[in-house]
């Protein structure tokens, strides 16, 4: 019986990656088990509640969802490779400022999820922040923090 494994290229958080990887591998499970990125999370495996949020090909997207094939040739970004964004970091500055960070499971990915909003609308409505975080959970209940984080950091932009 022959392998099951593609090898895949993409570029992860601005480095070229190379992986095999079975057809029916999520990108999740790629991220979290064989690259080490830690601030994905699996949360409901399912695309419910945001913790596995990264930016696929510049759009926010549920990594749990995509097949590890699909990327093949895309880029991906992570929160860690956001480090240095001065639009993440005015984000995680807002956070901190509002207490918008409770247990911080669901942080990543909802800063990621704010993080592709304000690279399309810099000065959001309060509506348009809400819908742009439907797809991500806060098991804390924080929400009202974290509106108000991203709208501080909207202003401050």
């Amino acid at each position: 019986m022959g392998s099951n494994k593609l090898t895949i290229d993409f570029t992860l958080n601005g480095e070229r990656v190379e992986r095999a990887v079975d057809a029916n591998q999520t990108l999740l499970d790629l991220l979290r088990n064989e690259s080490g990125i830690m601030s994905v999370k699996k949360g409901c495996n399912r695309g419910d509640c945001g913790a596995c949020t990264v930016i696929l090909g510049g759009k926010v997207v549920c990594s749990c969802l995509v097949l590890a094939p699909r990327v093949n040739g895309k880029q991906i970004l992570t929160i860690e490779g956001l480090a240095d964004d001065p639009k993440m970091k005015m984000l995680q500055e807002a956070f901190m400022e509002n207490g918008a960070v409770q247990c911080g499971f669901c942080t990543p990915g909802i800063l990621l999820s704010s993080w592709g909003l304000l690279n399309e609308k810099i000065q959001p409505t309060s509506e348009e922040i809400k819908t742009s975080l439907e797809g991500n959970l806060c098991r804390c209940g924080g929400y009202v923090r974290i509106i108000g984080a991203v709208s501080m950091a909207s202003k401050k932009l």
